[in-house]
């Protein structure tokens, strides 16, 4: 997220009098049919600071989701096909899902099951076994709802999925609110494949992650599907449905490149060509991007999001002035390596993405005519200095901070520090590889530290100790 600156069928759902039923079967394959989706495998965790998102219970190999906006009812309609794999034996397990959504049926393995629905937590009362594998069918339908942000940011007063005036929808959701739409394993641990299909009203289109795999007119509706075909955590999937236009380029290698805009913002669909360009200029010094796609969706919000293979870029914020897209877009897109190929264990572990994020966005925008990298080192420094008693410092930051200063400046300041103890050939060398040697991965700091020192033949804990967990700069010994 950008620092503010100052093949699924669709599943047809008859909604009457606030009962859902279900008319065709589900998504995907038939429940005694169940794929092993194992690039979806992960060692989910109790996250240290959001505990309450996400079951370390259960490990979410793949979502199949399948729904439909109704506009006038402002009703979103779902069926989610969840393949899952219980990390141990237990008589429940639980998914998260907003109380707005109410909840017309569970079933697992194709019996129905038993369940409870109180607040935020949907409770599957039918017994798993450790490494045991299900299919979870639920109906559901609602109106979405954001909720509170842990941050003072005044672009993330309401995460998760908005519903705008007009009926669109759009989401943002670090560091948590998917369960705002649908049911998930809300934590950045777990990592899981999907497919989307999205039933837009006339005049609308449904947008998601990954790669459209077909767009059908039919009946006045329009409806698209989506194949992600790399593993995400649920913060990073995204969903917009509004009247949106798209063109399409292609990038490095072939790389399709898509935009989407709403008319209003319709000079925003050129921003491709510069994508284009940009993700060359950044695999020269990160690597081959590492999805299939690339794309930036932009909604009527106000802040930016690395949202996987497509961007999810708010047009209303002051971000969104043309001389600052361009760079803004530049950030999201570094995350692509640094937080969506390799994503946070744990929120506390922020740092490394945004860090890296804003470390290389001021090295292009240096190379491109903007501030010099002196100037930038001196903002680095000079944040360091302060950011650290307002936030907290990196890697231990005020949990109802999220997302300010520190991680993203004082971070940078220390990746400065790490080019010139350890050379400018061996650094460039580390922030090459550490993603193309963990491609789809998860890692924590003690992870990074130590895959940091193999390299470089140097015992850096107390480097990183000081730089990351230090309340006040220079550090207290």
């Amino acid at each position: 997220m950008r620092l503010q600156r100052n093949g699924a069928v669709v599943l047809s759902l008859v909604v009457t009098l606030g009962v859902v039923t279900v008319v065709s079967g589900a998504s995907g394959a038939p429940l005694d049919e169940r794929a092993p989706y194992d690039a979806g495998l992960s060692d989910p965790r109790e996250d240290s600071y959001y505990p309450s998102k996400g079951d370390p219970g259960i490990d979410v190999l793949h979502y199949a989701l399948d729904l439909s906006w109704r506009r006038d009812s402002r009703t979103l309609v779902g069926q989610a096909g969840i393949t899952l794999r219980a990390t141990e034996t237990a008589d429940s397990f639980q998914l998260d899902l907003h109380g707005a959504m109410d909840v017309a049926s569970v079933s697992v393995d194709g019996t129905a099951a038993s369940f409870g629905h109180h607040g935020k937590t949907l409770t599957i009362r039918e017994p798993v076994s450790a490494n045991s594998r299900h299919r979870v069918d639920i109906a559901y339908a609602g109106t979405p709802q954001g909720v509170p942000a842990p941050s003072p940011r005044p672009d993330m007063r309401s995460i998760g999925m908005q519903v705008t005036r007009d009926g669109q929808l759009w989401t943002m959701q670090e560091p948590f609110g998917a369960f705002t739409w649908y049911p998930s394993n809300d934590q950045p641990s777990d990592k899981a494949l999907y497919d989307i299909t999205v039933d837009a009203p006339e005049g609308m289109v449904g947008v998601a992650n990954g790669t459209m795999t077909s767009r059908l007119d039919t009946g006045g509706r329009t409806q698209t599907s989506f194949h992600l075909s790399d593993p995400a955590a649920t913060y990073l999937i995204t969903l917009a449905v509004g009247p949106y236009l798209h063109r399409s380029t292609t990038g490095p290698h072939g790389l399709p490149v898509d935009v989407w805009a709403l008319p209003a913002d319709r000079e925003l669909l050129d921003i491709r060509h510069m994508m284009s360009d940009d993700l060359t200029w950044l695999e020269s010094r990160l690597g081959r991007y590492p999805f299939a796609n690339a794309g930036v969706v932009f909604v009527p919000g106000d802040s930016a999001m690395e949202t996987q293979g497509l961007v999810t870029f708010g047009a209303r914020g002051s971000h969104a002035r043309p001389s600052v897209v361009r760079e803004t877009l530049v950030h999201e897109l570094i995350h692509q390596w640094y937080g969506d190929t390799v994503t946070p264990s744990d929120w506390r572990d922020l740092w490394l993405n945004e860090g890296m994020a804003m470390y290389l966005q001021a090295r292009w925008d240096a190379d491109h005519g903007g501030a010099s990298w002196k100037d930038w080192v001196s903002r680095f420094r000079a944040y360091n200095s302060f950011g650290r008693e307002t936030d907290g410092p990196p890697g231990a930051y005020f949990r109802d901070e999220f997302g300010l200063t520190c991680v993203y400046y004082c971070t940078a300041a220390m990746f400065e520090r790490l080019r010139k103890d350890v050379g400018d050939d061996t650094f460039w060398r580390l922030v090459r590889q550490w993603p193309q040697t963990h491609l789809n991965t998860n890692a924590d700091r003690r992870e990074f530290e130590a895959w940091v020192e193999a390299r470089t033949g140097r015992d850096l804990t107390d480097f990183f100790r000081r730089w990351l967990l230090s309340p006040t700069w220079p550090p207290d010994r």
